[in-house]
């Protein structure tokens, strides 16, 4: 579905949004809803988006911040999304999570028919 589009202006965020909504009702975890809030930035905007992402304690992931600092951005906060950066790079990086093998998500797929990830 990504692939299909030629730019991000021309995805169907809604039907992205809806797909995460499928996944995380699967398989919940605060990585895939930190994706589906880029998604919602999209449909609603990044205020709404930001309200769930300063929601999921994901301090330690580090793509939290970078959609955050986006967010904030768009938001017309860049001051505040630079000072949010900064005070990130002075902290000790810890551990990512982990992604779910290709495997896990095909035995998740599988598992609800109804899920419709193509």
């Amino acid at each position: 579905m990504h692939s299909d589009a030629a730019a991000a202006s021309g995805m169907d965020w809604r039907q992205i949004v809806q797909l995460y909504d499928q996944l995380l009702s699967l398989a919940p975890s605060p990585v895939a809803a930190l994706n589906r809030a880029v998604a919602v930035a999209e449909v609603e905007g990044p205020g709404a988006a930001l309200d769930i992402v300063d929601g999921l304690g994901l301090d330690d992931y580090h793509l939290f911040h970078a959609i955050r600092a986006d967010l904030l951005r768009r938001l017309g906060r860049g001051a505040a999304a630079a000072r949010r950066r900064r005070s990130r790079t002075t902290r000790p990086s810890r551990a990512r999570p982990t992604r779910p093998s290709a495997t896990s998500c095909g035995a998740a797929a599988r598992r609800s028919p109804g899920l419709d990830l193509a």
